[in-house]
């Protein structure tokens, strides 16, 4: 009886230290595009560290964010709550109503959404969201008027761009009406280029030349992001001037770019990460609208479509690259 008790006495000490050893915590990515590779998720993923989330420690990832297609999100999400995620992070518009149709119970963090969410029925307010969905809006959409007049101001008498968009996504459609009476009110003709897949790039450029496009201006896309230096190739083959949503296309090769941060706004993702598997409810999280946008110009691609930037658009620059 002596020999039993003892069993129980040492069995019962192991029990305990499993029980309270770390919890291992599983956070799902959702995207479009070059997924962990990326600029944005490997900044997700540093800031994550910071905060003292170790990959195979504390937690796991399952990247689903490197997809191709628009239409493939909704069975990406799907295997994301099969794989019993605490918390999705999703970077654009599209996979956030993704990732949304699939749960309204699991947090949600988005990144870069360009739409308003309130309007979308994703929440009530930015003040406090009210269900499981918070994070940070870039308002792409809504800057796209501010692109098109540093467009025309850098490339006197324009009056015909290409606008590249992608149909599949429900978002770039409204998105498209906007843009469409901001380039009303500048005298400018807005021309639509379907692009569904990577490989219609190539097409869709090469019927500017019977458009007669004289510039182009694309939306804010997560696949575009993803293919941006084969978009600034194009460009540059078909001597287009061109103004982006995001700083990478002009550090690749691309005229100019104005917007937010997009990197900043990947490691800003992580704080509510932090808080949501720390107990905070998505609900109560205020979501983050940008205050500050960044202009960079590419001066070499300017000279090699023979441009003039004006002084005072250089001069207002956050970054000129020589």
């Amino acid at each position: 009886m002596t020999s039993v008790v003892a069993v129980l006495f040492f069995v019962t000490p192991l029990g305990a230290d499993a029980q309270t050893a770390e919890k291992v915590s599983r956070i799902g990515l959702l995207g479009l595009g070059a997924g962990a590779a990326s600029p944005g998720f490997a900044a997700l993923r540093q800031a994550l560290r910071d905060r003292g989330y170790v990959e195979g420690q504390n937690i796991l990832i399952e990247d689903r964010s490197a997809l191709g297609l628009y239409t493939e999100l909704p069975d990406a999400a799907a295997a994301l709550l099969r794989f019993k995620v605490d918390v999705i992070v999703t970077q654009g518009s599209t996979a956030t109503q993704a990732a949304r149709k699939a749960t309204n119970t699991i947090p949600i963090v988005m990144i870069a959404a360009a739409f308003d969410p309130r309007e979308a029925g994703l929440i009530t307010s930015f003040a406090r969201p009210g269900g499981n969905v918070t994070g940070l809006t870039s308002v792409g959409h809504e800057l796209y008027a501010k692109r098109l007049a540093l467009l025309k101001e850098a490339v006197p008498g324009v009056s015909r761009v290409a606008t590249l968009l992608t149909p599949d996504s429900p978002s770039a459609i409204l998105a498209f009406n906007d843009a469409q009476q901001a380039a009303r009110s500048l005298n400018v003709r807005l021309q639509r280029l379907d692009v569904r897949r990577p490989e219609d790039l190539e097409e869709a450029f090469a019927s500017l030349t019977h458009e007669r496009s004289e510039a182009l201006a694309p939306l804010s896309s997560s696949m575009f992001r993803a293919h941006r230096a084969r978009i600034v190739q194009l460009a540059a083959r078909y001597r287009l001037p061109a103004i982006y949503e995001y700083r990478g296309f002009a550090d690749a090769g691309g005229l100019m770019s104005y917007g937010v941060n997009n990197v900043e706004l990947f490691r800003r993702a992580a704080t509510y990460v932090d808080k949501i598997l720390k107990g905070a409810k998505p609900a109560d999280l205020p979501i983050e609208q940008p205050m500050k946008f960044e202009l960079v110009i590419n001066m070499k691609t300017a000279k090699a479509l023979g441009l003039t930037i004006p002084p005072s658009l250089l001069q207002w620059a956050d970054q000129v690259i020589e």
